[in-house]
């Protein structure tokens, strides 16, 4: 898949699920804000209610999707005949979009009003999805290949030293050039704090003065243009991968006690949703067929 096909790829499924939340929004925007008492009495409770068409609808179509997202990504990882079906980041992407839009489409489902049983399902599913957004940011930070593979420490370093050679050889630079621009992304090890979140900006802000002291750096050599940006984009990701390098230890850590708290709600979600289906079938209740 190439760049373009990637970005557009990921642009769809970005679109659909925004479209999705817009046009259940609109449609029942009205019903939702109305009280549960009065809802019987709107001219949407037959369609939008949990048991309605549209309501029941979107409960099956987005258990489906939560079902197969998690069943599809699962499948890929663990058997082998599918290992050379598709980039394993490709379905990552897939699983996330259909472990976003389904959850989406159940909260319309619910009428945005849940109780009892279901709202242990609910809130796990919640959980899952705030601790997926949270895997996928970890996930980043761990260098991998373009297959998806998780990149060992000797892998990473070997990328940092080819750069180097890139940068050394490839735009024909003066001895004295290349050691300005190398002294002006040169810093300290990262800065570590008790919390994460202040060592990521901290440590994001002294990358940012790195950036502009190389510009300004490339700024008085006057390169073309062309060479400018090309030597500009391979000094970000020479400063990408001493980060990573800095954090790799802390990210695989952080991976695996991610694993530990996101399983577990996904399991808890899991179950109740398909008590829930399987009490919904023996009571009776159909939706079109």
């Amino acid at each position: 898949m190439s760049e373009i096909v990637h970005r557009i790829y990921l642009g769809t499924m970005a679109l659909i699920v925004l479209l999705a939340i817009i046009i259940l929004t609109a449609n029942g925007l009205e019903f939702y804000r109305t009280g549960i008492q009065e809802r019987v009495i709107h001219k949407d409770y037959s369609s939008l209610k949990p048991s309605g068409t549209v309501g029941h609808g979107l409960g099956i179509f987005g258990s489906v999707f939560i079902i197969s997202g998690v069943g599809l990504y699962m499948a890929r990882k663990r058997y082998r005949f599918l290992s050379r079906t598709g980039l394993l980041k490709h379905w990552l992407e897939f699983h996330i979009f259909l472990c976003t839009l389904g959850p989406v489409l159940v909260l319309f489902h619910t009428s945005w009003k849940f109780g009892g049983l279901v709202a242990i399902s609910f809130w796990s599913m919640v959980a899952v999805f705030l601790s997926g957004v949270a895997g996928r940011f970890i996930y980043l930070q761990i260098p991998r290949s373009i297959e998806g593979r998780e990149l060992s420490l000797n892998e990473i370093r070997s990328l940092k030293i080819n750069q180097a050679e890139l940068l050394k050889t490839s735009h024909n630079l003066e001895e004295e050039d290349y050691n300005k621009i190398i002294d002006a992304i040169g810093r300290k090890p990262g800065k570590y704090h008790k919390s994460l979140i202040v060592s990521f900006i901290s440590n994001s802000s002294e990358d940012r003065r790195s950036l502009r002291e190389a510009r300004r750096v490339l700024n008085d050599i006057r390169l073309p243009k062309p060479d400018h940006n090309r030597i500009l984009s391979l000094l970000k990701s020479d400063i990408s991968i001493n980060r990573r390098i800095e954090s790799l230890d802390l990210m695989q850590n952080l991976f695996k006690y991610w694993h530990v708290a996101h399983l577990p709600f996904a399991l808890v979600m899991l179950i109740i949703m398909l008590i829930h289906v399987g009490v919904t079938i023996l009571f009776g209740y159909k939706w079109i067929f």
